[in-house]
């Protein structure tokens, strides 16, 4: 046996040595992908701070003008070589004047432009319109999408292909198996030649015929059988009609996480009729382009691992097709296609649920009962929305009565009833059949 022994410290020992030569290939591997290669400094940008002009951009004229598209007002990359500076500084700090005195230059602009009035920023000194030029001045970063190299190796230039690493990786788990199958053999040869032998089974009855022999085991498992039928059957017929996780595609990709999580807009200034309807609304296309006519792409920032910055672009020139907005011309063609949002959130047509009366009244938040809607990417449904939902709601919410005249007299009358100084719905009669059901 002391063979036996020896023959399980050598695979023991291989076993450690092709572990070990794996997770160094993988890390290595790891390592080369992760590698960045460096990055060239921007070249500074003269007559004027870059940095400095950037947020003066994005203060005072990033309303209307981009950098490299026309919005309200035309693209200014690389402004400052079109047009004289005295005259820039002119027509920043008042373009209505220089337009008004017969300016050629000036009269151009403003008919290019469809006659859209500048604001004036006589505020501006021309050392801050020195800084906007420097940033309008600066060399555009293309952005460098990687891509398969040809002969189809896709490593990042670490020296080593991702093949090589795969192999390498399947020739030690080739020795592995061969060397426990060798060593396998070893073992057996071993047992034989110190004579032992692995005794014979008597022949036994089958399973399922002594199983069937025994009536107790029957009827125990024909009752087993019967409660765990009835469990999973209940608990699928109670499933119906309830669509919690529900998660459409849309047909135009609208992320809840940028609008209401990364840009704070309030849900009911898209939704207003939360507020004061029974029902909510879908927004109208034009209170999407209240933003939108002047924000035509997404910053850099806004792409993430799943939805890059081209996507979010087409979905906002979906919604420019839908309502008709050439971008170019700054002007509505006329043009319109209708767009077929998906409902998420549906009550059966015998449930009676008012938003306003839990918005306004209530001061119940959207949150509540449509869950982190600011963390979504894509809106899902996310409460069951069942019966038995909301009776516990109605069960543990207290009514708002402070500063609430609604409720004022039935509180009075109801609170010395109980001797509570808060008030549930359900005391007030949030479980009663009539409410919900007509």
């Amino acid at each position: 046996m002391k063979k036996v022994g020896n023959h399980k410290s050598f695979s023991r020992i291989f076993f450690s040595l092709a572990l070990t030569l794996s997770l160094s290939l993988v890390s290595y591997s790891q390592d080369a992908v992760s590698a960045e290669a460096p990055v060239a400094d921007a070249a500074p940008a003269a007559g004027g701070n870059a940095v400095k002009g950037k947020e003066l951009f994005n203060a005072n004229c990033a309303a209307c003008h981009k950098l490299d598209a026309k919005s309200t007002g035309p693209a200014l990359r690389n402004v400052a070589d079109k047009y004289d500076k005295e005259w820039i500084y002119k027509w920043v700090h008042n373009s209505a004047e220089l337009i008004k005195s017969g300016d050629a230059q000036a009269v151009k602009v403003f008919e290019e432009n469809n006659k859209t009035p500048m604001t004036a920023f006589p505020q501006l000194s021309t050392a801050d319109i020195d800084d906007i030029l420097a940033y309008t001045s600066e060399v555009k970063e293309e952005v460098v999408v990687p891509g398969p190299v040809e002969g189809g190796n896709t490593n990042s230039g670490s020296g080593i292909s991702n093949n090589i690493i795969l192999g390498a990786l399947a020739l030690v788990l080739m020795m592995l198996v061969i060397m426990l199958f060798l060593v396998s053999n070893v073992l057996n040869k071993i047992a034989k030649a110190n004579g032992i032998e692995v005794a014979q089974k008597e022949k036994s009855l089958p399973l399922w015929k002594a199983f069937a022999k025994n009536q107790f085991l029957l009827v125990v498992s024909a009752i087993l059988f019967l409660l765990i039928s009835a469990y999973f059957i209940y608990g699928f017929l109670m499933q119906v009609g309830v669509d919690q996780g529900y998660e459409p595609i849309q047909p135009i990709h609208y992320s809840h996480k940028i609008h209401a999580g990364d840009n704070g807009i309030d849900c009911k200034y898209c939704h207003s009729a939360a507020r004061v309807s029974k029902h909510s609304n879908i927004p109208s296309l034009n209170v999407c382009m209240n933003c939108h006519k002047n924000i035509s792409e997404v910053a850099e920032t806004t792409a993430t691992e799943e939805h890059t910055k081209a996507f979010y672009d087409e979905q906002i020139n979906k919604l420019y097709a839908a309502v008709g907005w050439d971008k170019a011309t700054q002007s509505y063609t006329g043009k319109t296609s209708p767009v077929k949002w998906v409902r998420i959130h549906n009550l059966p047509d015998f449930v009676y649920f008012n938003h306003s009366q839990h918005v306004t009244v209530a001061g119940v938040e959207c949150q509540t009962c449509h869950g982190p809607v600011q963390e979504m990417e894509v809106m899902s449904q996310f409460a069951p929305l069942t019966m038995g939902w909301c009776i516990n709601c109605h069960r543990e919410t207290n009514v708002r009565v402070e500063d609430n005249e609604y409720y004022k007299k039935i509180h009075e009358e109801l609170s010395k009833k109980y001797g509570v100084s808060q008030l549930t719905a359900a005391q007030m009669g949030g479980l009663e059949c009539g409410k919900c059901h007509y």
